[in-house]
C-alpha cells in the first residue's frame, strides 16, 4: 500500500485549471462558473496570507461586481478610500476620484491583502468554485491537450486534463517559470522594503480615504507609500533604486525606519507609530514574458508583466485581465475562433502601456512636475485622475490615447508656467 507521501489522488477533467486564488483567480474562476464552465483552482499557499498591493483602485470595483462579490467587500469593513495625496518638500495635492473624467466608481477601499483575498476567494467558493489550498503544480505539458501535475501538502500527486490554463500566480509567475516565457523587464530593476505599523496618527488634517505618496527630499526617484487601514494601521513602505538605499545599514526596520526619518513630513506624521509585522523586501520586481496568451493559456495580472507599485495598478490589471481573459476564453469554449493576440493580448496592453508612460515619467520627473503643479486646468486634472483611478483603458481619455504626446505637452507647459 502506497504511504501517504507517495499515493495518488483522482485525476480529474476540467474545462479550465486556475493557478493562484488571488484576486485575477478568484475573480476569473466566479466569471468562468457564471458562464457555465466547470473550473478549478490550484493554490499553493494557505489563507489568509500576506501580500501588498493594498491600496485598491475604483476601476477594481466593477470586476468585482461582476463576479457576485460587491456585497461582500462592501460590507467588510474595509477603509473608505476616494483618492491619492502626494507629497515632497512642504507641497502637498491631492486627487479626487470621484471628480474624473472617465464613468465609473469613484472610490474603493484600502485593504490588508490577506483578509481581502481571503475573502474574495471564500465568496467564490460560496457560489460553488472548487478552489484546493496547498496544492502545487509541479509540472505543466501543452504539447496536446494542456495537462497540469499537482502535488497537495500531504504529498498526495494527481493530474489536471484541461482545455485550457489560466495562471492567476502573480509574483509565483507559474506558467512563465515552467514554459520559460520569462523575458527582461525594461524598466530599471528597483527594490521596495515595506511593513504594517501601529500608526498612532494624532494630526487631525491627515486623510484617511487616500493613500499618501511622499517623495524623498533629494531623491524625486525615492518614493513612499503610506496606505492607511480601517484599524489603526497602515501598510507603509519605500521604492528606489538599490544603488540609492545602499547607504542604509541594519536588520530591514532599520533600514526602513531610517528612510522614513530622512523625509521630515513623514518623520512627524509616524513619531508615534509601531512596527507590527516584521519587514520584508521585494527586489527587481519588475517582469516582463514572451507571449501573454495562446489557445491553450492566458496569463493574468503580475504573472504576466509587472510594472512598479507607484500608482497601486497592479490589483487592477489583475482583475482587468481576468476580465478579458475570460470574456475571451468563454467565445473559445463555445467553439468560436478567437484571436488571443488581438482578442486579448492588445487590449489588455493598451492599459498596462499607458500605466508604464506614467510610471517611466514618475521616475524620470515629468509626472511629478505635472502631479505638484499647482494652477492645474480642472478638465486636465480629471483626465489624470482617471488614470490614477484605473481607468487606462478608456481610449477617450486624450492621456490614455496618446499617452506621452499629451503628457509631454503638459510638462511643457507646466514647467513655462512655472518659469513665468
Amino acid at each position: 500500500m502506497l504511504s501517504s507521501q507517495t499515493s495518488t489522488l483522482s485525476n480529474m477533467d476540467v474545462d479550465v485549471a486556475i493557478i493562484g486564488a488571488g484576486p485575477s483567480g478568484a475573480i476569473a474562476a466566479s466569471l468562468l462558473r457564471q458562464q457555465g464552465h466547470k473550473v478549478v483552482v490550484v493554490e499553493k499557499q494557505q489563507f489568509p496570507r500576506f501580500s501588498i498591493g493594498e491600496s485598491l483602485l475604483p476601476c477594481c470595483m466593477q470586476f468585482i461586481e461582476q463576479a457576485g462579490m460587491l456585497d461582500a467587500v462592501n460590507q467588510a469593513g474595509f477603509q473608505f478610500k476616494n483618492g491619492a495625496a502626494f507629497r515632497h518638500q512642504g507641497r502637498y495635492t491631492t486627487f479626487d476620484f470621484t471628480d474624473k473624467f472617465t464613468p465609473g466608481p469613484g472610490t474603493t477601499f484600502q485593504v490588508q491583502r490577506g483578509q481581502f483575498d481571503k475573502l474574495l476567494a471564500d465568496t467564490a467558493i460560496s457560489q460553488g468554485v472548487d478552489i484546493r489550498f496547498g496544492h502545487q503544480v509541479d509540472s505543466v505539458d501543452i504539447s496536446a491537450e494542456p495537462t497540469l501535475q499537482i502535488t497537495n501538502e500531504q504529498g498526495q500527486h494527481y493530474q489536471i486534463n484541461a482545455k485550457f490554463i489560466v495562471d492567476a500566480s502573480g509574483f509565483g509567475r507559474v506558467l512563465p517559470r515552467l514554459l520559460n516565457l520569462e523575458r527582461p523587464s525594461n524598466l530599471p530593476s528597483r527594490s521596495a522594503i515595506f511593513t504594517h505599523i501601529e500608526d498612532n496618527i494624532s494630526d487631525s488634517e491627515f486623510d484617511r480615504n487616500k493613500i499618501l505618496i511622499s517623495v524623498h527630499p533629494e531623491h524625486k526617484d525615492i518614493w513612499y507609500w503610506l496606505i492607511p487601514f480601517s484599524n489603526n494601521r497602515c501598510s507603509i513602505g519605500v521604492v528606489g533604486e538599490p544603488h540609492l538605499l545602499a547607504h542604509l545599514s541594519g536588520s530591514l526596520e532599520q533600514q526602513l525606519l531610517a528612510i522614513i526619518a530622512e523625509e521630515p513630513d513623514l518623520k512627524r506624521l509616524l513619531v508615534n507609530a509601531k512596527v507590527v509585522q516584521p519587514c520584508a523586501t521585494l527586489q527587481g520586481y519588475s517582469a516582463n514574458v514572451t507571449t501573454l496568451a495562446t489557445h491553450k493559456f492566458a496569463l493574468l495580472g503580475n504573472a504576466g508583466e509587472f510594472l512598479d507599485p507607484v500608482f497601486s495598478s497592479g490589483v487592477t490589471i489583475a482583475m482587468q485581465s481576468a476580465a478579458m481573459a475570460c470574456a475571451t476564453l468563454d467565445k473559445q469554449l463555445k467553439g468560436e475562433t478567437v484571436d488571443w493576440q488581438a482578442d486579448y493580448a492588445e487590449p489588455l496592453m493598451l492599459g498596462v502601456n499607458t500605466f508604464r508612460t506614467y510610471v517611466q515619467a514618475w521616475y524620470d520627473g515629468r509626472f511629478q512636475d505635472v502631479i505638484f503643479y499647482q494652477q492645474a486646468n480642472n478638465n486636465i486634472k480629471q483626465m489624470i485622475c482617471s488614470i490614477l483611478a484605473g481607468y487606462a483603458w478608456d481610449t477617450k481619455n486624450p492621456f490614455v490615447k496618446e499617452s506621452e504626446r499629451r503628457l509631454n505637452t503638459i510638462v511643457e507647459l507646466c514647467r513655462e508656467l512655472d518659469v513665468a
